[in-house]
């Protein structure tokens, strides 16, 4: 089969991340990288691609040359556009886009990328509603959704990644009647280092390393978009943490039956058995530290489920929000690829 060919709009934190899984993880013959557009400058973006505060030192040979980036030596073309369709991107005959600047959520400005010659685009973020793409996938849970015939998908978020499948789980083995979420996130770059005029939100101009920092999230709406059947049944806030990279959910959650903490990790325990790639379960005494660069969707921490005789069970879910995430969106453009590839 030939390389699926990809680009890369967006070289942020997603944007290498994806990169460098594909190299991590030995796909660069399943992938081939034709082309990244970013803002910055050529030369930064090869330093950061080398070296990495949260993942460290990238495992193989980066450099440059006047217009592409060399990864192990291979060329990858480099475009510095501030919109869509500023790139003849059919020209680069590409088979996906990966939409990693977190810029686009609306559908007119995501078609634009379709009108400029993109086939496809997965966009690594959840849109404004469902209507703005074709489908909004989560690995392991509606991924038989993707077809042939889709223009533009969302991979929805590191968060909803993390939570739909224990959500799922849980409404499968008991039902649930409601669901509380408070994420605690690792800090990002529309904060600032120290307090200044960065967000129309007051308290996104606070310093994001100097305090925990609650803000708006619409992680409650995704879960509704993805498990119908908890419409209207989901509650969800968000607290930024001072830490560099991964982050946390807990979530309380009244089932529809009383259970007791062992049964609750026992079927996580079996649900990781069942989707190792995207979940793990562990009950050692961890700290957030030990889940950097750690490619699962979620893990559930055993040693913090706590249960009560009127069916509310407390869960903590840690994940990366970087690596996890990143990695979907090579898992997802492997699966895409495949069903375009048959349906042509």
């Amino acid at each position: 089969m030939l390389p699926i060919r990809i680009a890369i709009n967006g070289y942020g934190r997603i944007g290498r991340c994806v990169l460098r899984a594909i190299y991590e993880r030995g796909l660069d013959q399943q992938f081939q990288i034709v082309a990244i557009n970013e803002p910055s400058d050529l030369e930064t973006m090869a330093y950061l691609t080398q070296f990495d505060s949260t993942h460290g030192v990238f495992p193989g040979k980066v450099g440059r040359s006047e217009d592409h980036l060399l990864i192990n030596g291979k060329e990858i073309a480099v475009f510095h556009e501030k919109t869509p369709d500023a790139i003849d991107w059919k020209r680069l005959n590409i088979d996906i886009l990966l939409e990693c600047s977190g810029v686009y959520s609306q559908r007119a400005d995501l078609q634009k990328f379709i009108d400029a010659g993109c086939p496809r685009v997965l966009v690594s973020q959840p849109t404004d509603s469902a209507e703005e793409v074709d489908c909004t996938v989560v690995l392991g849970i509606n991924d038989e959704e993707l077809n042939g015939k889709q223009k533009i998908v969302s991979n929805a978020s590191c968060t909803t990644n993390a939570i739909i499948p224990v959500l799922a789980e849980l409404d499968a083995a008991y039902g649930v009647d409601y669901a509380f979420l408070t994420t605690l996130h690792s800090v990002m770059n529309d904060q600032p280092m120290i307090d200044g005029y960065h967000h129309n939100d007051l308290r996104r101009t606070r310093s994001a390393m100097q305090s925990m920092v609650p803000v708006a999230t619409g992680l409650a709406r995704g879960v509704e978009r993805l498990l119908p059947q908890l419409q209207n049944k989901v509650q969800a806030k968000a607290i930024r943490i001072p830490i560099l990279n991964v982050s946390a959910i807990d979530m309380m959650v009244r089932l529809r039956r009383p259970t007791v903490k062992e049964e609750v990790n026992s079927l996580f325990i079996q649900a990781a058995q069942r989707h190792p790639d995207t979940l793990a379960y562990s009950d050692r005494p961890h700290a957030s530290i030990d889940f950097n660069h750690d490619a699962h969707s979620a893990i559930i921490d055993g040693s913090q489920t706590c249960t009560n005789q009127d069916g509310l069970v407390n869960l903590f879910v840690w994940f990366d929000n970087e690596w996890g995430f990143a990695n979907r969106m090579v898992d997802i453009s492997q699966l895409w690829a495949k069903r375009f590839l048959v349906s042509n």
